[in-house]
């Protein structure tokens, strides 16, 4: 059996916010997409050698485009899952791990905040 991680209350009324200085667009079909500045040592490295670009592009998915949609700074974690369950009801089962997980591992790259 999988071992499930315990989400707090406290966690589910947080509320995030996309980072100020972290860049982003929509494009014209209406997905988010997040720039992220390489940097670093071995970036550099990478940047200079093998020509990799200074900024990655990161273009979400539907579902990353709508939980990155209702980080409005008004809405709490726990509105968000709810939010996506209405706009994906055939994921309903699943959505509070897969809504928590992305809002960890946008955090974690800095992408998101939370709201002071």
């Amino acid at each position: 059996m999988a071992k499930r991680r315990k989400i707090s209350q406290n966690y589910m009324d947080t509320v995030l916010i996309p980072n100020p200085v972290q860049k982003w667009s929509v494009r014209e079909d209406g997905i988010v997409v997040i720039d992220m500045e390489n940097k670093g040592f071995y970036h550099k490295i990478a940047q200079k050698f093998f020509h990799r670009p200074k900024v990655s592009h990161i273009a979400l998915d539907t579902y990353g485009t709508a939980v990155w949609k209702a980080l409005d700074g008004n809405h709490s974690v726990f509105d968000v899952v709810n939010l996506m369950k209405e706009q994906f009801p055939k994921e309903e089962s699943r959505m509070l791990d897969r809504v928590v997980t992305f809002l960890h591992t946008l955090q974690v790259n800095g992408f998101i905040m939370i709201k002071k």
